[in-house]
């Protein structure tokens, strides 16, 4: 830190837990305060119960949940192997072709959602590769949005890792696939459980592209949420996100667990 006195540092960290508070404390506590009750008139809400958390853990509103988490590990592990695949592609391009790799797995983050979506239910509405008014196209789009943030990921983790362990490997006479599947893999496992994690929970709360692809039958919780939010019913919304937030956690909570244990060992 830049503050060397004891006043200074007690004034950075009073602004900056006010800062958190207000950002992001306040908000989701004000979400998961709404879910609760039953009216809002006042600074406070009234009439507090469970009658809408009961209603976002059951019918369509629980089946919209199923439909996000498995959404999100099928495309959290699609956009895992694929950029791990292309970032270690990547390491061993020269310059140019190593740019072009990288911004055309950065092209999703440069472009808004909505456009992705739009631009693969265009593509894929047609044979051979129908997949309008499935549930694959809106695995492919969440698979394309989390790409780029899980191939970050493991090309930072590839770039800091010390060359020195694969040269030590490949000198004892290791083959390719045993270099990468003994060395380079277990020393990327921390930087794969957090790519798995934040292509998980990006997944888990995308709504733009998946709006624009979504059939009846495989809606996900943001896009409940949405239409709950569009029909005024704002508490029943707040219960879902909730669910959504709780969900979320506990499922980076296990993962977190997975990756720990898999460093360990």
């Amino acid at each position: 830190m830049l503050c060397w006195t004891r006043g200074g540092r007690a004034v950075v960290w009073s602004v900056f837990a006010v800062v958190v508070l207000v950002v992001f404390v306040a908000p989701i506590a004000t979400v998961v305060l709404a879910g609760f009750a039953g009216s809002w008139t006042g600074p406070l809400p009234s009439d507090l119960g469970l009658a809408h958390f009961g209603e976002a853990l059951s019918g369509d509103n629980m089946a919209s949940l199923s439909v996000s988490l498995q959404t999100a590990f099928i495309a959290g592990v699609a956009a895992l192997i694929v950029g791990t695949w292309a970032a270690l592609a990547a390491q061993d391009a020269v310059g140019p072709l190593r740019r072009v790799v990288d911004g055309v797995f950065h092209l999703p983050i440069a472009v808004p959602s909505v456009a992705i979506g739009l631009g693969l239910l265009i593509s894929f509405n047609e044979k051979p590769l129908l997949l309008g008014g499935t549930k694959w196209i809106v695995i492919v789009a969440h698979t394309v949005l989390v790409l780029a943030f899980a191939f970050s990921a493991v090309s930072a983790a590839l770039a800091r890792l010390d060359p020195a362990y694969r040269q030590a490997a490949e000198s004892l006479g290791a083959s390719p696939f045993r270099v990468l599947t003994r060395v380079t893999l277990p020393l990327l496992l921390p930087a794969l459980g957090a790519a798995a994690g934040l292509a998980f929970a990006l997944s888990m709360g995308e709504l733009g592209a998946t709006v624009m692809v979504y059939p009846a039958t495989w809606k996900t919780l943001p896009v409940t949420i949405f239409g709950l939010s569009d029909r005024g019913q704002v508490f029943s919304a707040a219960a879902c996100t909730s669910v959504l937030l709780a969900a979320t956690l506990i499922a980076l909570a296990l993962l977190s667990r997975v990756r720990t244990r898999a460093t360990v060992s």
